[in-house]
């Protein structure tokens, strides 16, 4: 059996390094995607001692052309595409009566038209043989989030480009699903949850992260490591026959 070929967007720190490792781990080939090019390396080489053969793709997403030719420079790096999974994403947090044009072109240009460009290219590539699309979502998307509003507004953009792309991809064997994984412990997270304690007031960041973690009914956050194994899952092994959804793994704190 070949071995899988896989596109990591965002894929220089946070969940996409844990997933493009796991990935490696399992044997696929991995183009690690980000506009960190010493993290992509760094996350290359990691997928290089687990023995699978990876590479890095420098890429802009909020560029009008960054989307494609990433696409572009995955299927020629690995010989093809049979796996996308799209963890890249602008998070900026501000107080909604200060929001800023410069924080919504920033969001709407990577969360939404990013993605948006990468689905088309990726259904373009794959459309011959078939494949597995994956996009992060958040619980966000689904909460009233006056301090997160762009992010919250462009995930559940996210949730709709998923949907479209289900059934536009569906007649070439492309499956299109969404993960929403809660709170999750990445240096993003760290920085916007200092940044809501601010916009509160509050002086303790420990015990107000300790406050939002109880909120959780199974009493805990996830890591990007746990994450991984999901989409590696979902990459990997889920039925075939599953497109059009949306996973929630959030401890209970995205409810459906």
């Amino acid at each position: 059996m070949e071995a899988a070929r896989a596109l990591v967007v965002g894929g220089a720190s946070g969940l996409g390094a844990a997933l493009a490792v796991k990935l490696a781990v399992r044997g696929a080939r991995v183009a690690v995607a980000d506009r960190n090019a010493a993290g992509a390396e760094s996350v290359v080489a990691a997928c290089q001692t687990a023995g699978a053969s990876a590479h890095a793709v420098i890429v802009d997403l909020a560029s009008a052309d960054g989307p494609a030719a990433m696409v572009a420079a995955a299927v020629r790096d690995l010989g093809g595409l049979d796996i996308v999974v799209h963890c890249a994403a602008a998070a900026p947090a501000e107080r909604f009566l200060d929001m800023t044009a410069s924080a919504w072109e920033t969001a709407l240009l990577v969360n939404v038209r990013g993605l948006a460009l990468t689905l088309s290219a990726a259904g373009r590539a794959m459309q011959a043989g078939g494949g597995r699309i994956i996009a992060v979502t958040s619980a966000a998307s689904r909460m009233a989030l006056p301090n997160y509003t762009a992010y919250a507004a462009t995930k559940a953009a996210v949730d709709s480009l998923v949907r479209s792309a289900a059934v536009a991809l569906a007649p070439h064997g492309i499956s299109v699903n969404s993960l929403s994984p809660g709170m999750m412990d990445t240096p993003i997270q760290m920085e916007t949850e200092a940044l809501f304690a601010a916009f509160e007031g509050r002086a303790d960041v420990d015990r107000f992260k300790a406050e939002r973690t109880a909120r959780i009914p199974l009493g805990r956050r996830t890591d990007p490591s746990e994450m991984a194994d999901v989409l590696v899952w979902m990459a990997l092994d889920a039925p075939a026959y599953m497109t059009a959804g949306r996973l929630n793994v959030t401890g209970g704190l995205d409810k459906d």
